[in-house]
């Protein structure tokens, strides 16, 4: 259970991030509303990180999450901002993917 925790904890990594980008694009209060849902996916990642965290080592758990939130605000980029999707940019994607599971396949939990 807390590792679906850590996850969409993750997926809310890529929300605040996503959200920061758009508040860098616009102005006025269209800019307020995505800061605000920067706080708010922010809390929800914050706390389902604390949660899962209570069972998981920290050390794996930090890891996931930072990994999942990475993968994913590189994945927006490129699909949402039209970032390049470059093959090196991708190659190294992979290797941080399969770094990520590799550390789920070794924690004890």
């Amino acid at each position: 259970m807390n590792w679906i925790l850590l996850i969409i904890a993750g997926l809310f990594e890529v929300g605040f991030a996503t959200c920061l980008g758009k508040a860098k694009q616009s102005t006025g209060v269209v800019s307020t509303y995505w800061m605000i849902g920067f706080f708010i996916c922010l809390s929800i990642s914050m706390f389902l990180l604390y949660k899962a965290t209570q069972t998981l080592p920290i050390g794996t758990a930090y890891a996931v999450w930072t990994g999942i939130g990475a993968v994913g605000t590189v994945l927006v980029g490129i699909i949402y901002f039209r970032e390049p999707a470059e093959f090196w940019r991708l190659f190294f994607l992979t290797t941080l993917i399969a770094s990520i599971i590799g550390l789920k396949f070794v924690s004890s939990q």
